[in-house]
């Protein structure tokens, strides 16, 4: 009798072990797949992500590498070109925070200049508005953008001018936030240029203190002709 229990018993030990080494398999093959699946999923995006941005690294490369011979450029491009900042404090005219990534979608013609705007930051305005239209029916993927860099206000008559069609979208933001992403040339103010961005709010094309809008217009018609495979015009 004493054998027959003490046999009993050890049957019965032996299989609550069984089960959990079965248990024990089961969740290793489980964690395996999951781990597969994960993966893959990551694979898949990484996939997706370079199909979309092949278009425009291709026109990238092409600007950037691909260049006829005796090509030169007459603003300043900017290698590797700059991110803007995902959270650049940019606020409106009357103090409402604006996203930054709201400004994504359309070329940028950018003028950093305080409120003040002394003649020369009125030459880059009207320069900027005129560049526009030069390019004609590429006109309509460029967007005009004023970034105030103090809190001063605005004299009635340049508001009225900036928002007279085609707008000029006027944000302020602090100089020293601004300089975390835009640069001038060696010696030079935050002020002194205009400042090309791209669709996808990368700073990659300086001009010059003395702009020239017809030399600088020549640069602008080439990454606009870059770009036509992947940038339709509007957001």
């Amino acid at each position: 009798m004493s054998g027959s229990s003490l046999s009993n018993r050890g049957d019965g030990a032996a299989e609550p072990l069984q089960m959990s080494v079965h248990a024990m398999q089961r969740l290793d093959l489980a964690a395996e797949a999951t781990q597969r699946r994960t993966t893959l999923g990551r694979w898949k995006l990484l996939l997706v992500e370079l199909a979309c941005a092949a278009p425009v690294l291709a026109s990238y490369f092409t600007y950037y590498v691909i260049r006829p011979e005796g090509r030169s450029n007459y603003a300043t491009l900017i290698e590797p070109a700059r991110e803007m900042p995902a959270q650049l404090p940019l606020m409106d005219l009357d103090g409402r925070a604006v996203e930054a990534r709201s400004l994504r979608g359309q070329w940028l013609l950018v003028v950093a200049a305080p409120a003040a705007c002394d003649g020369a930051c009125e030459k880059r305005l009207y320069a900027q508005r005129q560049l526009r239209e030069m390019t004609g029916r590429e006109r309509d993927r460029i967007d005009k953008l004023w970034l105030v860099t103090d809190t001063a206000p605005i004299r009635p008559e340049l508001r009225a001018a900036m928002a007279a069609p085609p707008a000029t979208q006027v944000l302020r933001v602090s100089a020293a936030d601004l300089a975390k992403w835009l640069a001038p040339a060696p010696g030079e103010s935050l002020d002194a240029h205009l400042y090309l961005v791209d669709p996808m709010g990368r700073w990659m094309m300086r001009a010059p203190p003395q702009l020239e809008p017809n030399r600088f217009k020549r640069d602008l018609d080439r990454v606009l002709r870059a770009s036509s495979s992947w940038d339709p015009p509007g957001r």
